[in-house]
């Protein structure tokens, strides 16, 4: 019991210098691997930044190595690389990687389905259309429920023949 609050000066100034490393070496990671590993997280980048996370943890309080946590953290960012690359090159892979964008409301018609899958409420979708300053619903086209879990709403415009839901199922 007596060790619980404080145990010596020694593992003091350990878990402190470790601290120091193990956030200099993720940061300079972070900086290699780029901006999709600071994106809003989907589910592929939630697991990238736990298990950085629980690495950088066990590298600050000693459990591991300075160079067997850097090895993790290189090997967790290999395979982040690795499967964003393998989604890009298979759309099949792709979708299981990522998933894909849901429609959740369409012209005026709350998408009953895709709500229930998503578990999203009327009233989120509502809300979602406030953030967006909206007050006529009938000038919302669509709201869709993107990768990163985040509604996107979409306003009416002038007519186009392409347009940014070519991507998703429409009812």
């Amino acid at each position: 019991m007596k060790e619980l609050l404080f145990k010596n000066w020694e593992s003091v100034w350990h878990v402190a210098l470790c601290s120091i490393l193990a956030y200099f070496i993720l940061f300079l990671f972070i900086r290699i691997s780029g901006k999709r590993t600071l994106a809003k997280l989907t589910a592929f980048d939630f697991v990238v930044t736990v298990t950085l996370g629980s690495t950088l943890s066990s590298m600050m309080l000693g459990k591991v190595t300075m160079l067997e946590g850097t090895v993790a953290m290189a090997i967790i960012i290999g395979l982040q690389y690795l499967l964003a690359w393998t989604a890009r090159e298979s759309e099949t892979l792709e979708k299981v990687i990522n998933s894909s964008p849901t429609m959740v409301f369409y012209r005026g018609v709350f998408l009953e389905e895709a709500m229930k899958k998503e578990v999203l409420t009327h009233e989120e979708i509502y809300a979602e259309i406030r953030k967006f300053r909206m007050l006529d619903v009938d000038q919302v086209v669509a709201v869709i429920m993107e990768l990163n879990g985040e509604l996107t709403v979409i306003k009416k415009t002038e007519s186009s023949n392409h347009t940014s839901l070519d991507d998703i199922q429409k009812p």
